[in-house]
């Protein structure tokens, strides 16, 4: 069953459940997805499903961030609950640990030695850590191992 496939099931599921943030979310998720598609004139696969969601979880997360600083909790939970929902359809996150072993295998295998080599640490690492992984974490424990 593809991600879109998935999704269409979810929203149905959400009708039924009468679960309107849930909802909410998913058709969010199938809306972006369209007008990706649109942009691009073409049927978007998995992978860029998971480019498309990925997206909008980050987006959620600075939401979230940016919320809390401005101490309005209300909209920072509405946040988190469809950064939740939009978590579901990406692959399973990787933990800090793993992210740090591919970095420094990254880094074994081309040679970097320094923060000088970050960009092509960066553009090894990226597509391992695709959907799997927040870049901006990839990004952070690539500048601390380099460092």
């Amino acid at each position: 069953m593809t991600l879109k496939e998935q999704l269409n099931d979810a929203m149905k599921a959400a009708m039924k459940a009468r679960d309107n943030l849930r909802l909410s979310a998913v058709r969010m998720v199938r809306a972006a997805i369209k007008n990706r598609e649109i942009d691009t004139r073409t049927e978007l696969d998995d992978q860029a499903v998971i480019d498309v969601i990925s997206t909008l979880a980050k987006q959620r997360r600075e939401s979230i961030r940016m919320y809390r600083d401005g101490n309005r909790l209300e909209l920072a939970e509405k946040e988190e609950s469809e950064l939740a929902v939009l978590l579901e359809f990406l692959p399973v996150q990787l933990s800090t640990d793993e992210i740090d072993s591919y970095v420094r295998q990254i880094i074994i295998d081309i040679e970097a030695h320094g923060v000088k080599d970050m960009g092509r640490v960066m553009k090894a690492v990226t597509p391992l850590t695709a959907g799997k992984a927040d870049g901006k974490v990839v990004s952070d424990a690539v500048r601390r191992l380099l460092a």
